[in-house]
């Protein structure tokens, strides 16, 4: 990795790891989509998964009196069976596929009949997101959009969404890692300095979050939150759109 690359990753791991510090979310999504474009998909997806374990390992600390084991615990039963069956082929998907996954997630979540809202306490729903969600990981990087849409499906409170969200993307950044650095055939690898950088990077970006989320209302941060999500992923939407068309001319 030359040297403007590195910096460019750098900067990134910081500028996102402060965004994700604030709203839990939105900071992972952009960072897999920087990576994607400066990385092949195998790296992308390992370097992504050191960064944003760190942050939400750092993240859940630092809020782990409002962690919702239940919750958490549930969810990872979840998680633990999509790398099972992911597990079974090996696939890695390509770049237009991937940023295509990223954008159209979050719109198609809320085609959700509203009686079949998202609900965090449902034992359920836990379940059967932590499958959805660790598979869209694999497939994209980031299950952001459809985990934020569960979190704020339901009634928890900002520093509860904060803290339990980071542990369930704990175990979904682990089950990556696992994945795209020892299942696959062609595992990713990455500079041990560059993967220095992004813990400690992470870890400061986070740090810097914190009396930002003291200040933020919960109604302020649902707003931003749902903001940032449309933006972004309508965003990356058209641009993977853009590259399944270039072959076809």
């Amino acid at each position: 990795m030359s040297f403007a690359i590195t910096f460019m990753v750098c900067g990134a791991m910081l500028v996102t790891s402060f965004l994700s510090g604030i709203f839990g979310m939105a900071g992972g999504i952009i960072l897999i989509g920087i990576l994607l474009v400066l990385l092949p998909v195998q790296a992308a997806m390992v370097l992504h998964g050191v960064t944003q374990l760190a942050s939400n390992c750092w993240r859940a600390l630092m809020w782990r009196k409002s962690v919702r084991w239940d919750i958490a615990g549930v969810y990872s039963a979840g998680s633990l069976i999509a790398l099972a069956l992911w597990s079974l082929t090996g696939y890695v998907p390509d770049k237009a596929v991937a940023f295509l996954l990223l954008g159209v997630t979050p719109f198609l979540m809320r085609l959700v009949p509203k009686d079949l809202q998202p609900n965090p306490e449902s034992r359920l729903q836990c379940v059967l997101y932590g499958i959805g969600c660790t598979g869209l990981i694999l497939l994209t990087g980031v299950a952001g959009p459809m985990l934020d849409t569960f979190f704020l499906g339901g009634s928890l409170d900002r520093r509860v969404i904060m803290a339990t969200k980071s542990i369930c993307q704990v175990l979904g950044h682990t089950v990556k890692l696992v994945y795209f650095a020892g299942v696959i055939s062609d595992p990713g690898t990455v500079d041990p300095i560059v993967a220095a950088l992004a813990i400690a990077l992470s870890a400061f970006g986070t740090m810097l979050a914190k009396p930002v989320v003291e200040r933020l209302s919960d109604k302020v941060y649902r707003l931003w939150a749902n903001r940032i999500v449309t933006a972004l992923s309508g965003y990356y939407a058209v641009y993977g759109m853009y590259l399944v068309a270039i072959p076809l001319f």
